[in-house]
């Protein structure tokens, strides 16, 4: 007993230090060592922007109106607007709009993103494919600074930066915290190679590379990369190119969004068990560190932490690690219980890492009971 104690602990210890610190310093150091600089230059390719709408009236006005602030030459960018079962107002309000270079694709029933965004590229006529999303805003210069790394032959996607504004709220800071840590680590695996993912707000690609995504799709914004990554060309993340979006300031708020996303890595290996093998994903590494490892996590601490109770008596070292696990607890319980003091740094980070961690464990449970994932 003792000996599977053992196990239970450090696999699952050894694994946590490497997905958290172990593999970002990884990426890190080649990033410094072996950076690989991508040509950038000006270009103005022709660019079509594609963006799949579900109900998305509120939003719509503004995101037009930010995409024709964008600084890019009018007539070498084109708007696909692919409108996916909606009951509000997005259709009419999309064709009152008197912009020529905007095409309304209507679609009566509800069939999910990835459905909408096949159909909207084969209506693309710009030599990248720009995508982004109804609710964020962008940065006037986004389709020049993705463009900029197309100069370079060996790049075939290119990820913006996804920013939080408005960030009040010990829940939502910790949340801006994690994100920080997620960008600073694509930033890492772009300087060094290939990063294998990018932001569904906005993100470009050679129209060329493009492959119609299998019927609910719920992670374009991972498979897209991966197989342009499979087909031999980079893929990379460009900071200078920016979307903003609010966050959530509670964590029922962010629950919803976050177990459908984490729900869609496990459907991605459904959807392209190819992802799951080193012999067949040049990336695997990467993926496997940076988000199959991920999902794992909070049953890899469910162990650790009972084992950590099993063997306390056996050396310090387990009592000490139990104690933690459960200081930590004690934490979250008290950034919960009085959000005033959930605002200090070591609690908002404590309940940020537990809510995320419980929803990764909760996104296998709708995977498994097979919810309609791809439906927004």
């Amino acid at each position: 007993m003792t000996h599977l104690a053992w196990i239970a602990f450090w696999i699952p210890a050894l694994l946590l230090v490497h997905v958290f610190i172990g593999y970002p310093l990884i990426v890190w150091a080649q990033a410094r060592l072996r950076p690989l600089p991508v040509a950038r230059r000006p270009i103005l390719p022709t660019i079509t922007v594609v963006m799949a709408v579900h109900d998305g009236a509120r939003h719509l006005r503004a995101k037009l109106a930010h995409l024709r602030a964008l600084d890019y030459p009018a007539d070498r960018i084109d708007i696909v607007l692919a409108c996916d079962g909606c009951r509000d107002d997005t259709v009419a309000l999309a064709q009152r709009d008197t912009d020529p270079r905007l095409t309304v694709l209507v679609f009566e029933q509800r069939r999910g993103m990835a459905a909408c965004l096949n159909d909207a590229v084969a209506h693309a006529t710009g030599e990248l494919l720009l995508f982004t999303d109804v609710r964020q805003r962008l940065s006037p210069g986004a389709a020049r600074e993705l463009a900029a790394n197309f100069a370079d032959p060996t790049v075939g996607a290119v990820g913006g930066e996804l920013q939080m504004e408005n960030v009040q709220g010990g829940f939502a800071q910790g949340v801006d915290f994690y994100w920080r840590y997620e960008k600073a680590i694509r930033h890492a695996e772009s300087l060094s190679g290939s990063t294998i993912g990018v932001s569904g707000a906005l993100y470009a690609m050679r129209r060329g590379l493009f492959r119609p995504l299998p019927e609910g799709t719920v992670l374009d914004d991972v498979l897209v990369p991966m197989r342009v990554a499979a087909q031999g060309y980079r893929v990379i993340f460009e900071p200078r190119a920016i979307a903003w979006d609010q966050p959530s300031h509670l964590p029922d708020q962010e629950r919803r969004r976050k177990i459908r996303t984490l729900a869609g890595n496990y459907q991605l290996i459904q959807l392209a068990p190819w992802l799951a093998s080193p012999a067949d994903n040049s990336l695997w590494f990467r993926f496997a560190s940076h988000k199959l490892l991920r999902l794992l996590a909070p049953w890899l601490m469910v162990s650790m932490t009972l084992a950590s109770a099993a063997l306390s008596t056996r050396h310090p070292m387990y009592a000490l690690t139990f104690g933690g696990i459960v200081a930590a607890m004690l934490m979250v319980g008290l950034a919960v219980l009085a959000p005033s003091l959930g605002r200090r740094f070591p609690l908002r980070i404590a309940l940020a890492f537990f809510y995320l961690n419980l929803f990764a464990a909760q996104a296998l449970l709708a995977f498994a009971r097979n919810r309609r994932l791809h439906l927004w």
